[in-house]
C-alpha cells in the first residue's frame, strides 16, 4: 500500500456561523473564500485553524462573496449540468482578535 502523503501547503479555515462551524480548505484565504462564496455565504469571515500570531491574536479574513449562474464549458463531463455557479469574493479587511 502506498504511503499517504501530506498535502503540500493545504490550510484549513473555519467559518462560524450561527453557532455552526463550516471549514474550507486552500492554500490562502482567498481560495477557501471561493469555496464557501460557492456554497451560498455572503459575508465570509475565515480564521486560520492552528494557527496565532506572535502576539496572540487571531487574525480574521474578512470577504464579501457572491456567485453569478454561467454555462459550462463544452467540454465538460457528463455529470456536470450545463450551467454552474461561478464564486466571486472581494477581501473587505483584516481583523485581529485576542478571543475567538
Amino acid at each position: 500500500m502506498a504511503k499517504r502523503r501530506k498535502k503540500k501547503g493545504v490550510k484549513y479555515y473555519e467559518l462560524r456561523e450561527g453557532g455552526k462551524k463550516h471549514v474550507f480548505t486552500g492554500r490562502t484565504p482567498r481560495q477557501a473564500a471561493l469555496k464557501a462564496a460557492t456554497r451560498g455565504f455572503t459575508n465570509i469571515r475565515l480564521r486560520e485553524r492552528g494557527r496565532r500570531n506572535k502576539d496572540k491574536t487571531y487574525s480574521i479574513h474578512v470577504f464579501r462573496g457572491s456567485t453569478k449562474m454561467v454555462n459550462a464549458p463544452e467540454d465538460r463531463p457528463s455529470w456536470l449540468p450545463a450551467r454552474v455557479k461561478k464564486p466571486k469574493v472581494r477581501k473587505i479587511r483584516v481583523e485581529r482578535v485576542k478571543k475567538i
